[in-house]
């Protein structure tokens, strides 16, 4: 079955650094363009990054832009989220979604919490 397991997360003072990762299986990865979602307490889910199916394409939401860089691997079926100058406004659950267009499935990891705190 599809799985989408995220990890990585935990506690960090301001101004350091985390790295997320989000395994996949039971998909093909390398056809899907992936991205990280978070979501504060009382607030929406937002984008904070996406990766197109060949790694080539990055996108980032403005307040993570020159902190947060998306990666991946298709050879191990991981995507990642290097997160440095963390801010407490970053605290979120954080969560993996791989999509591939309007005719497929996408899929949600089970999300990942960061909390950012001293």
């Amino acid at each position: 079955q599809v799985q989408l397991v995220e990890s990585g997360g935990g506690l960090v003072q301001p101004g350091g650094s985390l790295r997320l990762s989000c395994a996949a299986s039971g998909f093909t990865f390398s056809s899907y363009a992936m991205s990280w979602y978070r979501q504060a307490p009382g607030k929406e889910r937002e984008l904070v990054a996406g990766i197109d199916s060949a790694g080539g394409s990055t996108n980032y939401a403005d307040s993570v832009k020159g902190r947060f860089t998306i990666s991946r691997d298709n050879a191990k079926n991981t995507v990642y989220l290097q997160m440095n100058s963390l801010k407490p406004e970053d605290a979120a659950v954080y969560y993996c979604y791989a999509d591939r267009g309007s005719y497929y499935v996408s899929f949600w990891g089970q999300g990942t919490q960061v909390t950012v705190s001293s």
